[in-house]
């Protein structure tokens, strides 16, 4: 995943010789059905299981049953489904984040979620620390972490990839193959929380999403009418939860704290998401 270049690195006025370790990144074409669905700039591994992520974020298939087959060579995954007209039925839509340039969520279609998943800020804050402990990560500083872990802090599953998108994807196709129920699952990003990540998690019926870093208001928008909940900035012993509170075991606020939040959800959302 990564190669050894040459470089010179400068300290003040000083120059030298030297090397750093400089993540791979590999164009992906996928072709569905014979016609060409995207090409993606990925980190050429787990290639499987990002292409499966993809397929059902994108409702292309709703499961791995619908797969007849799928073939990956050198920089091209083709896939057959046993409906040969999937890709012409998808509709896919552009969205900010990594590579994106559009944001559009059309609030009234987005997929419900439906889980009794309650987590405690314990194990939201262990999980970030397990995630963020990627030896990959400390030794080019140029990935993305996506870890899914069980309601009680069990790892699961740690992905690394360039875009956060495709790691999520990965984590995603890892869980269909091995027939993991999502909606007692929730997953931390070592990246931004955009509405790509909060719809993928949607479709996917996650119903927690946790990142050391920020979220942005269209996100929070669409995960308090979806039931998602987002909690950011998870750092040392502070964190920020942006929506549907419930989810979060031990939140106790006094009246007045409670009058302060729901002034301040300037959202269309149900205060019973607190």
């Amino acid at each position: 995943m990564y190669k050894d270049l040459e470089i010179i690195r400068v300290e003040d006025d000083s120059f030298a010789a030297g090397n750093h370790s400089v993540i791979e990144e590999t164009p992906l074409s996928v072709i569905v059905n014979g016609r060409h669905a995207l090409t993606a700039m990925i980190s050429p591994v787990m290639i499987k299981e990002f292409v499966i992520g993809f397929l059902f974020t994108e409702k292309i298939i709703k499961g791995t049953d619908e797969i007849e087959s799928i073939r990956i060579e050198d920089n091209r995954a083709s896939i057959l489904t046993k409906n040969p007209f999937a890709i012409l039925t998808s509709h896919k839509t552009v969205l900010s984040g990594c590579g994106g340039s559009t944001s559009f969520l059309d609030a009234g279609h987005l997929p419900k979620i439906e889980s009794d998943l309650v987590i405690s800020p314990e194990v939201i804050r262990h999980a970030v620390k397990e995630t963020l402990e990627s030896d990959l990560h400390k030794l080019t500083g140029g990935i993305h972490i996506i870890g899914l872990f069980d309601g009680e802090g069990k790892s699961l599953k740690i992905c690394d990839d360039i875009g956060r998108h495709n790691a999520l994807d990965k984590v995603i196709g890892y869980g269909l193959l091995n027939n993991i129920d999502f909606s007692k699952t929730f997953v931390v990003s070592s990246g931004r929380i955009s509405t790509e990540m909060v719809r993928k998690c949607l479709v996917a019926n996650i119903p927690v999403i946790v990142s050391r870093g920020a979220t942005t208001t269209a996100a929070v928008e669409a995960a308090n009418i979806a039931g998602l909940t987002i909690v950011g900035f998870v750092r040392s012993r502070k964190m920020n939860i942006y929506s549907v509170f419930r989810r979060i075991k031990g939140i106790s606020l006094n009246d007045e704290n409670k009058k302060k939040i729901r002034k301040s959800l300037i959202l269309k959302c149900e205060w019973n998401n607190f």
